[in-house]
């Protein structure tokens, strides 16, 4: 079968962004276009605007995306989308333009889950993964752990029950004050403190499954916030230093636990905490020592892009998992094949 040439398109939540993606999961261009001046003075997305913006910035971008890449439209053998989940308005702008440039090309359109997408950005670098791999997700939205037996066949073992690992460095990095969004900037701010200054509950760690949830730690970080008042510089980041230790310690902890139970040697990190400097540390400590081969992929595809859409677009490409043009965004969390 040939290789195909894939455009893709990112617009599940903030990020604008389309790519090009040749067979090999090779990036031809990838171009996005962020929203947060848009958003920051609100301390979070406004779903409204970042539709808006989507509309505003597409057809540029896409254009741009083409240039890069010194490609036509003609050339193209399909069109890749991110369907779901994400804000319902965002996705709507990304494929109703998708599904009507499908039609007028006359070419394939390829949906694909977001979540999906940030897994398989690990392969626009790394050529070698091979399956079965564990992989664990974590992003502003969503924290899973997920056994990939092939492209098509994964098993989940566990999922956050409420709050995403992100959510909850966000939602703290706006108490203290950071801009939007709060994880990098947190991330910044541990460096310099004491990860152990702050004993922090570890959330469902006594739990006997793989699931996550991170509400109670955000709590515990807002009503330690409240009651010290102002922090002086050096309190400050202790404070980050420890907020960020309890999390990676739940994450690191019950990620182990699923490689002993599974005997899996192969681990993929993904999502945007997957930038995360401690998190990357950690495991890579602990995969080194276990001989367990570690995958994650450059800070550049952690956060949404379309490369990343058009990577996990070039499995379902080799399989002939095309989409009709009936289909539909969907908003509702979760992994699922489309």
């Amino acid at each position: 079968m040939k290789k195909p040439l894939i455009l893709a398109i990112e617009t599940s939540c903030d990020d604008t962004s389309a790519a090009l993606i040749a067979g090999n999961c090779d990036v031809l261009s990838n171009v996005i276009s962020t929203q947060k001046e848009v958003h920051a003075k609100y301390g979070g997305i406004v779903p409204e605007l970042a539709s808006r913006e989507h509309i505003r910035t597409l057809i540029p971008i896409v254009e741009m995306a083409l240039e890069k890449a010194e490609i036509g439209l003609k050339d193209i053998d399909a069109v890749a989308v991110s369907a779901n989940p994400g804000l319902i308005g965002s996705l709507l702008v990304g494929v109703s333009f998708a599904k009507g440039l499908a039609f007028s090309l006359q070419k394939p359109l390829i949906a694909v889950n977001h979540i999906f997408g940030h897994v398989f950005a690990n392969f626009l670098e790394h050529k070698n993964i091979e399956f079965p791999f564990l992989s664990l997700i974590v992003s502003g939205g969503h924290t899973e752990l997920v056994i990939f037996s092939s492209s098509v066949e994964y098993t989940i073992l566990g999922k956050t029950v409420d709050d995403a690992a992100g959510e909850a460095f966000d939602k703290i990095g706006k108490l203290l004050g950071l801009p939007y969004p709060g994880g990098p900037f947190i991330d910044s701010l541990a460096v310099g403190g004491n990860k152990l200054a702050i004993e922090f509950p570890l959330p469902m760690l006594k739990h006997d499954n793989f699931d996550f949830s991170f509400s109670g730690l955000k709590t515990a970080g807002m009503l330690y916030l409240k009651e010290k008042g102002t922090l002086d510089e050096a309190a400050t980041h202790d404070f980050a230093a420890s907020f960020q230790h309890a999390i990676v310690e739940v994450l690191f902890q019950k990620t182990i636990k699923a490689l002993k139970e599974h005997s899996l040697k192969t681990f993929l990190l993904a999502g945007g905490v997957a930038a995360n400097s401690e998190l990357r540390s950690t495991f890579t400590n602990y995969c080194n020592e276990s001989n367990i081969r570690l995958f994650y992929p450059s800070e550049k595809y952690c956060t949404d892009n379309a490369a990343m859409i058009g990577a996990a677009a070039q499995f379902k490409y080799k399989k002939k998992k095309f989409a009709s043009l009936e289909l539909n965004a969907s908003s509702v969390k979760g992994m699922k094949l489309l």
